[in-house]
Order: structure tokens, then C-alpha cells, then sequence
């Protein structure tokens, strides 16, 4: 009898400790994939936001697709100005100068700057990292904004997009009360001229 209630409780502290250890482990594992997977998206995010800007400064007006996005800073070019004197000076002189330089060769330059904080890859820029191929949306469009005629933008993805199966159900929020796994992450908004990220 004795050898019985000995094994017996043996095998609850193996089972206690087990639950102990999951308990631990797994908040662990989400909070460190979280991390490692927002990072990851919020990095594509920026260069989606470099790339339209460039596509802006080209155009006028902002990506509607990544298609076009591609197209455009593959194929077109920067106007680059350059003014020497002061245009405002009713009485001075001054010279303005035009130049066109290429957007493909523009983006080379900055992705082979040694300095450079951000690396623009146009055949991987639709695809959110850690979702098996699935890609942002994005939107453009011009509105009145304070009597302006402005254009804006918005690219991004839901947390559950990226998360997976595992980590993308709302269970996980019992360690992380901010995670919501049909939140969006992404800049731009579409009734606002703003650029600005929602993880920054």
C-alpha cells in the first residue's frame, strides 16, 4: 500500500512540475515570437513606406498596387533640382537646373550605402514575413484635407496574418492584454495625410 501511495505521488509532482513548466515556458515562446515577427513585418512595412515615397516623388500621388509600385521604380525616374541663388530675391539672379536620375539605379545606390538603415527589395516587398506567401493590402487614394487636395496611403496586414495558426488565436492575449489578433499592423491611413507606423 505504502509503495502505491508513493508512486502515486511521485507521479503528481512529475505531472505539477510539467504544468509548472509549460506555464513558464509557454508565455515565454509567445512573447519572444512576437518580437522576433513584428520586427520582421515592421521592417517589410518601412520599406513599403520608402518605396512610396519615392513613387510619390516620381508621380505625384501614391502606389494603388504593389504592381505598379514595382513598375514605376523599375522602369521611371527622379527629377532632381538644383537652385543656385535665391528665387526669392526680387533682385538677385539665380539658376535652376533639372536633372533626371534613373529610380532603379536610385534604389542600388541606397541599398548598397553602407550606412544605409534601409534595404529595398521590390520582388519581396508585397509579402508579409512568416505568413506563407500571403501579402499586405494597400490602398491610395487623394482627399480634401483642410481645404488641400492631399494623397494618402495605407499598407499593412492583421497580427493573426503573420502570428500563425498557433500564435494567432485571441487565447494568447491572457499574456499580452495589448494582443489583438484582428488589429492591424501598418502605416498610412486612408482619411489622414499621415505616414506614420501604429508600432511607432
Amino acid at each position: 500500500m505504502k509503495y502505491i501511495i508513493n508512486i502515486l505521488l511521485l507521479a503528481l509532482v512529475l505531472v505539477l512540475g510539467y504544468m509548472l513548466y509549460y506555464g513558464i515556458k509557454e508565455p515565454i515562446a509567445f512573447g519572444d515570437t512576437k518580437t522576433l515577427r513584428k520586427d520582421a513585418v515592421t521592417d517589410r512595412l518601412k520599406q513599403v513606406r520608402y518605396a512610396q515615397e519615392f513613387y510619390r516623388d516620381i508621380t505625384g500621388e501614391f502606389a494603388k498596387s504593389f504592381e505598379d509600385l514595382k513598375t514605376v521604380l523599375s522602369t521611371d525616374s527622379f527629377t532632381l533640382v538644383k537652385i543656385i541663388g535665391n528665387p526669392d530675391d526680387p533682385n538677385g539672379e539665380f539658376l535652376r537646373t533639372e536633372k533626371r536620375r534613373s529610380a532603379k539605379d536610385s534604389l542600388v545606390f541606397l541599398n548598397n550605402k553602407p550606412d544605409s538603415k534601409i534595404r529595398i527589395n521590390l520582388d519581396s516587398l508585397p509579402f508579409v514575413p512568416y505568413s506563407g506567401g500571403e501579402r499586405f493590402t494597400i490602398q491610395a487614394d487623394t482627399l480634401t484635407y483642410q481645404k488641400t487636395l492631399v494623397t494618402v496611403c495605407e499598407v499593412g496586414t492583421t497580427w493573426k496574418t503573420f502570428m500563425g495558426e498557433k500564435y494567432g488565436d485571441a487565447k494568447y492575449a491572457r499574456y499580452d492584454n495589448t494582443y489583438v489578433p484582428s488589429a492591424r499592423l501598418k502605416f498610412g491611413d486612408m482619411f489622414n495625410p499621415n505616414l506614420s507606423g501604429n508600432w511607432e
